[in-house]
């Protein structure tokens, strides 16, 4: 059930605890989500949008900010609400797009804790939460319980590629779920990777409770690009037009390229990158990726293709500690 919390608003808005779309009427919500105390024993809130049809249909929930620096993913959740105000709907639509808050506040992918004995660290290894377990999984643990997993019958979770780096526009979906591989190529991305997912990812927590669901990369971390903003939304639109949720046009299907397989060039030692490819170049075996320089810059050493591929993600900061991720490559047709 949706369970406002009596007398408990926020800029006028109804705080809730629990959230049942199929209890709302027809039309828009606005809603502060509970979630968790922190260590001030402050109520932490999530802003969630409701679109509800005056018909029955699909329930998409869509969901962004899970690492706190990938601004593209939230401006993408914020334009989709957008386009979708005030429009005929089928089914509902429920955007949460700030999920991991005390990231967002820090500019930082991580959630940081005020628990000495937690280190900050990833969020989207933690679905759905622990009710007992440390901080970060105490306040996943109603959310997911209370907000996302209720109200979805399919799930688009956004996200970017980690500061430092960058992605075209990149689908992680995992091929034995049919309307994850359908929504992936409704995204109209530049490539998509066939991926089971790993323990504790929002998107491998969906699937595995029958929600299927895609993981959308837009851009780069921190910093907008609304080039990329502006594809994911008309792909999250392309998919609530085949699904039923709206009318409209229908943009054409691009083939992506679509693999299994994508190999991560990362740096030998610390220095001054800079990338000798661009994104979506086809590279050959041995092919110059990028050059490294030490302090004083000279150069340092050189990193080539160890085998044929596309560029899938390259360094945008030339600053690169000693393992960071310096070109990534994917193989078109790889299977798993």
């Amino acid at each position: 059930m949706t369970k406002c919390i009596e007398g408990n608003k926020i800029d006028g808005l109804s705080v809730i605890s629990s959230l049942d779309v199929d209890q709302l009427d027809a039309g828009s919500h606005k809603f502060w989500f509970r979630a968790a105390t922190d260590a001030l024993a402050q109520w932490q809130h999530l802003p969630v949008w409701v679109f509800k049809g005056t018909e029955p249909g699909k329930k998409i929930m869509i969901t962004a900010g899970v690492h706190g620096d990938e601004y593209n993913g939230v401006l993408s959740a914020h334009a989709i609400a957008r386009a979708l105000h005030g429009k005929s709907l089928k089914g509902c639509v429920t955007i949460v797009p700030t999920v991991n808050l005390s990231g967002m506040l820090h500019h930082s992918r991580d959630f940081f804790s005020s628990d000495p004995d937690v280190s900050c660290g990833n969020l989207n290894r933690h679905f759905p939460g622990n009710p007992q377990g440390n901080e970060p999984q105490r306040y996943l643990d109603p959310i997911w319980r209370n907000l996302l997993q209720p109200n979805a019958d399919l799930a688009i979770d956004l996200h970017t590629q980690t500061s430092g780096t960058r992605y075209p526009l990149y689908v992680f979906a995992d091929y034995r779920l049919d309307d994850a591989v359908n929504m992936a190529r409704l995204m109209n991305p530049d490539a998509i990777l066939n991926d089971p997912g790993d323990p504790g990812i929002l998107e491998t927590v969906w699937n595995q409770n029958g929600i299927p669901s895609i993981t959308v990369e837009a851009g780069v971390g921190r910093y907008t690009d609304m080039e990329m903003v502006n594809r994911t939304v008309r792909g999250m639109l392309n998919i609530f037009t085949l699904y039923g949720l709206i009318d409209g046009e229908f943009a054409a299907v691009e083939p992506a390229i679509e693999s299994a397989r994508v190999t991560s060039i990362r740096a030998v030692q610390g220095g001054f990158i800079l990338p000798q490819v661009e994104l979506m170049q086809t590279v050959e075996k041995d092919q110059l990726l990028a050059i490294q320089y030490d302090s004083f810059g000279e150069e340092e050493y050189r990193y080539h293709a160890p085998e044929g591929g596309v560029v899938l993600s390259h360094n945008v900061e030339s600053m690169r500690a000693a393992g960071s991720l310096v070109i990534r490559l994917i193989h078109p047709g790889a299977t798993l």
